[in-house]
């Protein structure tokens, strides 16, 4: 092993050790709490907000493809990451801007946030499936995305299930059905609603949202593409297991 893969590999264990903790107890009652909050919303809110969000990401994961490269042929594990780090800092500099300005143009321009920066997001995660080698214009490479998304923006006890998930990831590709519709949209944006929700109302305040903005777009977006590296790490790391 290289000493960047050594260095890969320390980070790639700290980030296991992470995903895979308990959930603390002041995030086992902020979970309880946002339950109790999702039961009193009338199931139509809750039936529309999923639609919206789904054809939302649908059309961002379709739309993506055509403008994502080919996917990375060969390099090394240190040439692919060194790439993928400065288009994760790319997309997290881009997002603060984005953030910043919506964030400075009130309720009308923050509500805009919403699927602008869900546009960026995702296409930095074709980016970084791409230079790791994986065709994303694979109807089943398109949902390990969404599980990426999943495991960045989640309570801890969503986290635990969708890591176990990841890390068996060729047994529950075997098993996923053909049609996107089948993926659970409903855990989907209830998760990641319940993740944001307060970053994002705050953003919308008069006179500190632009700041706001700038900062949870950044800090969130980096996370999104640190969670993706470690991600695709531990999957080829289970590929290597499989055929040792």
């Amino acid at each position: 092993m290289t000493a960047y893969e050594v260095m890969a590999q320390h980070e790639l264990h700290q980030w296991k050790l992470r995903m895979q903790r308990k959930a603390s107890f002041t995030g086992q009652l902020a979970k309880k709490l946002q339950v109790r909050i999702n039961r009193v919303i009338p199931e139509k809110v809750h039936i529309a907000i999923t639609t919206a969000i789904k054809h939302m990401i649908r059309a961002v994961c379709f739309g993506a493809e055509y403008t994502t490269p080919w996917p990375m042929g060969s390099g090394s594990l240190e040439a692919r990451e060194t790439r993928i780090r400065e288009r994760i800092k790319f997309y997290r500099n881009t997002a603060a801007a984005e953030g910043a300005l919506t964030g400075a143009g009130g309720i009308l321009l923050g509500l805009a946030d919403f699927p602008l920066w869900l546009t960026l997001k995702m296409k930095m995660l074709f980016e970084i499936a791409a230079l790791y080698g994986y065709d994303v214009t694979r109807y089943k490479e398109r949902i390990f995305l969404l599980h990426i998304f999943e495991l960045t923006f989640s309570s801890q006890v969503h986290r635990n299930k969708v890591y176990a998930i990841i890390e068996d990831w060729q047994t529950y590709e075997r098993q996923l059905p053909e049609d996107i519709n089948e993926f659970d949209w409903r855990s989907f944006q209830q998760e990641y609603r319940d993740y944001i929700d307060i970053a994002k109302l705050l953003q919308l305040v008069p006179g500190i949202g632009a700041a706001v903005g700038a900062i949870v777009n950044h800090r969130l977006t980096e996370k999104l593409g640190n969670t993706a590296m470690n991600a695709y790490r531990l999957r080829g790391e289970s590929v290597l297991r499989l055929k040792v």
